[in-house]
């Protein structure tokens, strides 16, 4: 087996919009009478926008209707993007780019595998979508993660077993989501809370490309 291929997630991994995903949760929670943390907004991060809702939902112990919550997470997504209208390629995370082209330069493929239906748009606005082979995003998917299929089908579009693909993620749910699919996943954040991916990394600038090849190698 050898390294064939790369997915990444896209939020807290190659730009910097979590932030944005959060504003627009905790000022919808607020309408709600329901107090958002950066500690819940960890259990937010890398699943879906229905997951997200029914999570905030049951923090606030609230039962509603499919419509009413229909048009709860249209007025965050509107919210969000509103925040995101202005990005730049200045919220690249650092280490992005170096990777994507040290990577495309050793001739081995990259993907995107986010939950988010914004994450096209957000490619374009940073610049991104040039660097990427295939792109999978939340209209493309059934289950959000920790399902493994954003990356099954990442997988699938490359034509490559995911035994000789590394995906990269910041959220425990996208890690969960990596190792059921059989992918080998370098977490980006705290080893104590990413502990179950094969190496733990503070951000993409902190990785040796090298250690990619010995990861695929040495499963």
């Amino acid at each position: 087996m050898s390294l064939k291929a790369c997915l990444f997630d896209m939020d807290g991994v190659i730009v910097d919009t979590a932030h944005y995903h959060f504003k627009a949760w905790k000022r919808l929670a607020a309408e709600l009478g329901i107090e958002l943390d950066e500690n819940f907004n960890e259990q937010l991060k890398g699943i879906s926008r229905v997951d997200s809702l029914e999570r905030i939902l049951d923090k606030g112990k609230l039962i509603l209707d499919g419509q009413t919550k229909l048009k709860l997470m249209e007025k965050k997504n509107h919210w969000y993007l509103e925040f995101i209208e202005n990005m730049t390629p200045g919220e690249i995370l650092p280490g992005a780019l170096d990777l994507l082209q040290w990577l495309k330069e050793n001739s081995i493929l990259t993907g995107l595998g986010s939950s988010s239906r914004n994450a096209k748009i957000i490619l374009e606005k940073t610049g991104l979508n040039i660097w990427f082979d295939v792109v999978v995003d939340g209209s493309m998917i059934t289950f959000s993660k920790p399902d493994p299929e954003v990356f099954i089908k990442g997988a699938a579009m490359f034509g490559i077993p995911s035994s000789e693909i590394v995906v990269f993620e910041d959220a425990l749910a996208g890690v969960q989501a990596a190792k059921a699919g059989g992918f080998m996943v370098v977490g980006i954040g705290e080893p104590n809370v990413l502990g179950d991916a094969d190496l733990v990394i503070s951000s993409l600038g902190q990785l040796r490309p090298q250690e990619l090849f010995r990861l695929i190698e040495e499963r």
